[in-house]
């Protein structure tokens, strides 16, 4: 193994890194370390973000003998909480905007069928080759006398600037060791617009049936951190290509292909929703916004259908996609909540815009645009522009200019008849003390005839035009006010 030291073995070409470790939390872990003689580093993400001149507020310490011993003395020195987890051998402690974990050097070993290592206490060789990634296995010399000495045994540093990820280990090794770096790879090479060494992406697809014994949860999590880069269609396109898409999001990998009869095909919807996703991505970082833009078409493959003489159809599909939601969410453990909700709402209402754009607008349709979409207008709208993928310049440029004239015209109307979030000014308690009725059918026929006027523009969102309305529609069921 390469070491920087200064006994004599090959510094880093880099020299000092003293200067990139000035906040004085690292004075302190220092003079804590060489107060108790014990080795001390900072090592993974830190030092690679460094590099990368990433902002990091997470710092991992590695030391040769007890992390949780050295955590304890140094918040105390800090005055500060420790947080001790036992079963890992780890402790965690917040300083200012900093939060810092430490753990002793391991080596790990791996039975066939868990991503539980059997741990060992090691030295920073075996932590470092424990590490998933050679950008990930960097470490910094905190002791006095190497402070800022870079330890890089698996050239690192070469690969950050190669811009690759690749395993310090054989990656046949590292990942059926501990598969949830197959996702960590594919998610590392979305956030940093990185390549994956081929032998790790083939590694990749020979275990990617490993990634079964790793919990939804986790997967997830790697899932929505890819969904949340820069571009997650470059962590899709892996995860498609090595087939992990297949058995984690097998309703997405679906999407793939195209279909031709008589001369006649579909968009591949997968590479379309990854257009889709891409493009969201560059007004907005909301992850639900961004899982919208994933399941808008989830369901095109089941109501895929072609017809003689028009071609292909997939009528319904925003309905079906709909209903397949929760069903999704349930199976990633996505949150069953008001996220679910968000996400179920634009899936479904995600081709009204469309048409809206493609024909003359009226101001019924926007009325009724505007109540069904409510809250989520914008955000709706935002997916309908980025789901306009087709490579006609004129086209592109044609609907995107009708969304403008879309987004005048709900603006407009919603400044005149405020009818987002709207319930009609009558309402179903103010029809049954007028009728002297119960709550039954002819109180939601008569509900229902009010909002309608009012979406159809027959009457104006105004609580006299709607009573007298009522006053009519009551009348021809043959229904009259009650003396009071």
């Amino acid at each position: 193994m390469q070491s920087n030291s200064s006994d004599g073995s090959e510094k880093s070409p880099l020299g000092d890194l003293s200067g990139h470790l000035q906040n004085p939390i690292f004075k302190t872990l220092s003079a804590i370390a060489d107060k108790n003689q014990i080795e001390a580093y900072v090592i993974g993400g830190f030092v690679r973000d460094l590099f990368l001149k990433r902002p990091s507020k997470d710092i991992d310490v590695v030391v040769v003998g007890s992390g949780i011993s050295y955590a304890e003395a140094v918040a105390k020195k800090l005055n500060t909480k420790v947080a001790i987890f036992k079963n890992f051998g780890t402790a965690n402690i917040k300083y200012h905007d900093l939060e810092v974990e430490f753990v002793g050097a391991r080596r790990e070993s791996y039975r066939s069928d868990s991503r539980k290592p059997i741990v060992e206490d090691g030295t920073l060789e075996d932590d470092q080759l424990r590490r998933d990634f050679t950008i990930n296995a960097l470490a910094i010399n905190l002791n006095a006398n190497q402070f800022g000495e870079l330890l890089d045994p698996f050239d690192g540093i070469k690969d950050l600037e190669n811009k690759l990820i690749r395993t310090p280990l054989d990656p046949e090794i590292t990942f059926s060791d501990d598969p949830l770096r197959m996702m960590r790879a594919i998610r590392f090479a979305s956030q940093l617009n990185f390549h994956i060494d081929d032998a790790a992406l083939n590694a990749i697809k020979t275990q990617k049936h490993r990634i079964s014994i790793v919990s939804k949860e986790r997967i997830t999590d790697e899932m929505n951190k890819i969904i949340l880069s820069h571009k997650p269609s470059i962590g899709f396109i892996h995860l498609f290509n090595t087939g992990l898409l297949h058995i984690i999001f097998p309703q997405m990998a679906q999407l793939y292909g195209v279909e031709i009869i008589k001369g006649k095909g579909h968009k591949d919807n997968f590479y379309h929703t990854l257009e889709v996703l891409d493009n969201i991505c560059a007004d907005t970082n909301d992850l639900w916004l961004r899982w919208a833009a994933i399941l808008h078409d989830i369901a095109k493959p089941a109501t895929k259908r072609f017809e003689e003489g028009h071609g292909w159809t997939f009528h319904g599909h925003e309905d079906r996609g709909a209903r397949m939601v929760p069903k999704i969410f349930t199976q990633l453990k996505l949150p069953l909540n008001e996220k679910m909700k968000y996400v179920q709402k634009l899936v479904q209402l995600h081709l009204r815009p469309i048409v809206l754009a493609q024909e003359v607008v009226t101001d019924s349709a926007v009325r009724r645009l505007l109540f069904d979409a409510g809250e989520e207008i914008e955000s709706l709208m935002m997916l309908c522009n980025a789901d306009v993928t087709t490579k006609n310049e004129y086209k592109k440029t044609k609907y995107r200019n009708n969304f403008e004239l879309v987004k005048q015209k709900l603006k407009d109307v919603e400044e005149r008849d405020k009818i987002r979030n709207w319930q009609p000014p009558i309402s179903g308690n103010d029809i049954m003390e007028t009728f002297g009725l119960d709550a039954g059918k002819e109180v939601g026929l008569i509900k229902n005839a009010i909002r309608e006027a009012i979406l159809e523009g027959e009457i104006t969102n105004d609580y006299n035009e709607a009573f007298n309305f009522m006053l009519n529609q009551a009348k021809q069921m043959g229904l009259n006010p009650v003396n009071k």
